[in-house]
């Protein structure tokens, strides 16, 4: 893996010690690039980030699943932001299509995310107004850290019943059926998750985008053509204007692109 920016000694001496390719970065190594900002010193304030792959024309996915756009460099990223978080935001959606499961404990991050004040692992937040989930999923009946279900006040009441039957915590965020993504973010923070991250889907994403609540993106650029109708990174509402985000890192591994935009 190589830095392209920001440029420093570093990066020609990252490039140098692998040849052209440079060399593959330790988890540490990762780790620090992505660090999320330093906490001031008063009550630490919520850091939403994003983490996307994307094709050179614009597909998110590949015949419903990213798995089939990324690579082993983006896997590890993936790894890495996850190890760093407190929680995993995601959207119902991709939990079906995708297959989550919960977060493991990785023993390399152990000690960093005690020092951290961390649990084990991130929990996972699902964000669904209709519950419509399979609740024996291992997602919510045996993961490390107790699954979130993120809804709205007017939610099914079986819905939540069946929910916390099998393990999870149910967390109101809307006054209606769905959930309002500013009001998500403080019902996390209150719960002493305050650097998080998002893995989608496109919808989810873009109703945060909308509701203007992502401080940071994380996006790989695959070096691969897809055509078709695929969706793109984000979708749903328009903005007004759109928000500029500031290039903050960008890493190469194998033509693969994995930038970092933060809001400016």
């Amino acid at each position: 893996m190589r830095r392209l920016f920001p440029v420093t000694d570093v990066t020609d001496e990252t490039a140098a010690t692998g040849g052209a390719a440079g060399r593959e970065w330790s988890l540490a190594e990762l780790a620090a690039a992505y660090a999320y900002p330093e906490p001031g010193p008063e009550r630490p304030a919520p850091w939403l980030r994003g983490n996307m792959v994307s094709t050179l024309d614009g597909a998110a996915q590949h015949e419903g699943r990213s798995q089939p756009i990324s690579c082993p460099a983006d896997m590890r990223v993936f790894g890495v932001l996850r190890a760093l978080a407190d929680a995993v935001v995601v959207g119902a959606e991709t939990v079906r299509q995708e297959g989550y499961r919960p977060a493991r404990a990785r023993a390399e991050f152990a000690a960093a995310r005690e020092a951290a004040g961390q649990g084990p692992a991130p929990a996972i937040a699902v964000v669904s107004a209709s519950l419509d989930l399979d609740f024996s999923l291992p997602l919510f009946t045996s993961p490390l850290v107790r699954t979130l279900v993120l809804t709205g006040a007017g939610a099914d009441p079986e819905r939540v019943a069946a929910a916390e039957k099998a393990g999870a915590r149910v967390v109101v965020a809307g006054e209606g059926a769905g959930v309002e993504p500013g009001r998500a973010v403080h019902a996390l923070a209150e719960l002493g998750h305050t650097r998080l991250l998002t893995e989608g889907g496109p919808r989810l994403l873009g109703q945060l985008i909308a509701a203007d609540v992502l401080d940071e993106l994380c996006l790989t650029v695959s070096p691969m053509l897809t055509a078709g109708d695929a969706q793109r990174i984000a979708g749903g509402p328009s903005v007004t204007l759109p928000r500029r985000f500031t290039l903050s890192s960008m890493l190469e591994e194998d033509g693969f692109l994995f930038t970092r935009y933060r809001r400016t």
